[in-house]
């Protein structure tokens, strides 16, 4: 045969293929003709052994190329020499087998006795090539940690890579089960994921699991396995192959951004900083420590302004968030919410003046660099073995410090986790530095607010009243809601809450500057309806100067208590609640709701109601009834059952409605109580007086009996003049119907009324002038006065205090 034949073939000669349980062999004797045929080649190509012995083997060749090549190979005498390749042979039903073949001379003692030929289907053999050359590569080249074990979880074979790993030799490892080799944790649960594969047939894919090797002892590995069963071609039971990749790497820096995923989405969730600080706590562990302390400054708690020195000398730092792996905390040094002051020679305040982060691999038992006996005797009971010290600093300040740290049972500390570390406190800081500017904002907001607020508000005989003011959580930022009482000319009294839309000083500003208004407009004796349209003008001018002025609602009430009437006017505020005496409670529905005030469009309208001596009205904002239910009717109802139930004591009824609102309060409450009282009769007098100068001296007469009748001997003069001159004015320069009305309150009220709608003006009259003093004495004998219209006419009023005030 020629040698160049045996360059035909596809792949790796036929000595490489011809290794399979499926290759045949043929004899061919010394003339050509087939002397021996066995099963396997029957199988091969179809022929039997009858069919075929002492025919010339040339004949299954089908191509008359590889027929010459072996004729001329005879004829030269190349009958000594071994030929493989692949060639084309005839099958018994006709078509053409690619068959990879060897031939070999073979000799006996009496000469030459023809030929061997191995042969078997080219594409079968050179599969199982490859699957020999693979299996090879796997067990002897592949990284990737491969072993097999037996159905009773013994190895069988293991390649280089488990060697590598396991720091055990083939010959350690075969016949053994893993547990007798790895006595570490997680052995239990490989071996029952194996015992799953083995009895069910389901393969496991990367089935993940940590622990140590021998090679690496200080490292904790992750591991992907994967295992699935072997079986014979009958289909029973060999055992198991299992895959070993190290994910280490991989695993930890999933986990690093797992972390600060969950960082990004529980740090920052409310604008509190002590809750800032103890979700930075609770996010690190168990992913990062199994202990961690956080430790603010005490000013950044407080909200206030950091410079450079608020971490020099001894810093007062306030335990505000803790975090363990144990249910309690009671192994901390230093409890949630408790003060310290640092040593400037401890790790953290050392950590906090140079602003940069410590990181200790592993701590021996005398290493412990803190001069707090208490932290390192805590610290040790914990068995703390490696640990990260690490500044929270954001916007160029030092807020405070944190402490991680990790005991026996995790690994030490690497500087990839003192990396990870750094970003999360970096991110922590940050939310706890704009809680802390919210803060800040927030108290600074609050204590206008309450600046804003009437402190201690007098007592009137008109009404007895209790209020309270109870601002939003700092989250939610305080608001603008106030409330007041107002004394009115005639011992009435005039209740006001209202509430600006919106929170934060922008929200307290715009109260103060209402609150004023009400003030102003009220002194003016306005009707309710015109100072809520006047209010109303005004809050439209200041949302044309200012967008953020979004509006506000508003309650006023004006009880007069020698009528008992009160007038109840509304723009868009809850209605009061009425307390009578007999305890029925009801909500005042039938005042005109209105608009808000700086909506525009639409007149206010007001109710007026009588009320019982001792009724109990209660004004309020939404944000008592809002938070209370899932809806207002809700909160109504509870309110309802709160007064309803009330003993008699202001004071106890607003503690009682303070502790209806859940905490933490989304919006301010401002909250007014006032119980009704009526004047005695004999505490009000009034007389008609005829429009003749003449009967001033009468006027006189009976204001002087008057006042001597309430024992206020004192005040008889400076009445009389007062009387005489408001008298004079309203005959002389107003008409009828004119009286004159006394009032015993707080303070002594003169009252004259006329028909008359002109204003009395005060001036100064010149030296020649004989008029023009009226007004200008009655202003320097009373406290205070000034005039109010009605529907018929004007009352002139002045008031002077009693002799014992």
């Amino acid at each position: 045969m020629s040698a160049s034949n045996a360059s035909r073939g596809l792949g790796p000669g036929a000595q490489d293929l011809l290794r399979g349980p499926s290759t045949a062999v043929v004899f061919v004797d010394a003339d050509g003709m087939v002397s021996l045929w066995g099963p396997e080649a029957e199988s091969l190509l179809g022929y039997r052994a009858a069919e075929v012995c002492g025919t010339p083997a040339v004949e299954l060749l089908t191509t008359d190329e590889d027929r010459d090549a072996v004729h001329a190979a005879r004829e030269r005498g190349m009958t000594d020499q071994v030929w493989d390749g692949v060639v084309g042979l005839r099958h018994r039903d006709g078509h053409t087998v690619k068959v990879a073949m060897r031939v070999r001379p073979v000799d006996c003692g009496e000469g030459r006795a023809g030929w061997s030929a191995s042969a078997a289907d080219a594409r079968e053999a050179e599969r199982d090539y490859m699957d020999r050359a693979i299996l090879d590569a796997l067990f002897s080249q592949s990284p990737i940690s491969v072993t097999v074990m037996d159905r009773d979880l013994r190895h069988r074979r293991v390649n280089a890579a488990a060697e590598h790993i396991t720091s055990f030799s083939a010959e350690q490892l075969i016949g053994k089960r893993i547990g007798e080799l790895t006595p570490r944790g997680g052995v239990e649960e490989i071996e029952r994921i194996l015992r799953r594969v083995r009895d069910t047939g389901e393969p496991v894919l990367d089935f993940r699991f940590a622990g140590y090797v021998p090679s690496d002892p200080d490292r904790e590995h992750v591991w992907s396995l994967s295992s699935f069963r072997l079986t014979d071609p009958a289909g029973g039971l060999l055992g198991m192959c299992q895959t070993f990749v190290d994910v280490t790497e991989g695993h930890r820096a999933q986990q690093r951004l797992s972390l600060l995923a969950e960082t990004s989405e529980h740090i920052g969730s409310t604008l509190d900083v002590a809750r800032t600080a103890q979700e930075l706590a609770a996010i690190s562990v168990p992913g990062l420590a199994d202990f961690v302390a956080v430790d603010l400054l005490e000013a950044a708690v407080r909200g206030e302004e950091l410079g450079p020195d608020a971490v020099k000398g001894q810093a007062l730092l306030r335990r505000a968030g803790v975090r363990s792996i144990r249910q309690s905390f009671a192994e901390a040094a230093y409890p949630l919410g408790e003060t310290m002051t640092l040593h400037p020679d401890t790790l953290q305040a050392r950590c906090l003046a140079g602003g940069h982060s410590v990181l200790m691999h592993r701590l021996d038992a005398d290493e412990w660099p803190d001069v707090d006996a208490h932290v390192v005797l805590k610290m040790r009971e914990l068995g703390i073995h490696s640990l990260m010290v690490l500044p929270l600093q954001a916007r160029g300040i030092t807020l405070g410090v944190a402490f991680f740290g990790r005991g026996q049972t995790s690994r030490p500390y690497d500087e990839g986790d003192l990396s990870l570390a750094e970003e999360v406190c970096s991110r922590a800081a940050l939310c706890v530095d704009n809680a802390r500017r919210y803060t800040r904002e927030h108290t600074t907001a609050v204590a206008l607010q309450r600046s804003l607020l009437p402190h201690d508000l007098p007592e009137y005989l008109a009404v007895e009243t209790a209020h309270r003011y109870l601002p939003a959580a700092p989250h939610a930022g305080a608001g603008g809601d106030w409330y007041d009482v107002l004394p009115l000319s005639g011992a009435r009294i005039g209740l006001v809450v209202g509430d600006v839309i919106g929170h934060g000083l922008h929200a307290a500003a715009i109260m103060g500057r209402l609150r004023t208004a009400v003030h102003t407009l009220a002194a003016l004796d306005l009707d309710p309806e015109e100072i809520l349209t006047q209010l109303d003008d005004l809050v439209l001018r200041l949302i044309q100067e200012d967008p953020d002025c979004l509006g506000a609602t508003f309650l006023y009430a004006v009880y007069d208590p020698v009528s008992r009437l009160c007038t109840f006017a509304r723009a868009g505020h809850p209605p009061p609640a009425l307390v009578q005496p007999d305890g029925t409670v009801e909500f005042l529905h039938d005042i005109p709701p209105g608009l808000p005030l700086g909506v525009g469009g639409l007149p206010f309208e007001t109710v007026e109601h009588q009320l019982t001596e001792g009724t109990l009205l209660a004004l309020y904002t939404d944000g008592l009834v809002e938070y209370l239910g899932r809806d207002v009717d809700t909160g109504l109802d509870r309110l309802a059952h709160v007064l309803a139930d009330y003993d008699g004591s202001l004071e106890q009824v607003c503690q009682s409605m303070v502790a209806l609102t859940a905490e933490p309060r989304r919006d301010d409450v401002a909250l007014l109580l006032a119980r009704t009282r009526a004047l005695e009769a004999d505490r009000v007098v009034s007389w008609d007086v005829p429009a003749d100068p003449a009967l001033v001296a009468q006027a006189r007469a009976h204001t002087e009996h008057q006042l001597t009748a309430w024992g206020l001997e004192p005040l008889v003069f400076p009445t009389e003049l007062i009387v005489s001159e408001l008298v004079t004015n309203a005959i002389r320069h107003a008409h009828s119907p004119i009286a004159l009305r006394l009032i015993y309150a707080e303070s002594l009220i003169c009252e004259v009324s006329d028909g008359s709608l002109s204003a009395p003006h005060l001036r100064r009259a010149r030296t020649n002038e004989e008029g023009g003093r009226g007004l200008f004495l009655v202003a320097q004998l009373g406290s205070r006065w000034g005039t109010r219209y009605g529907r018929a006419g004007k009352t002139v009023w002045v008031e002077q205090s009693l002799p014992h005030t």
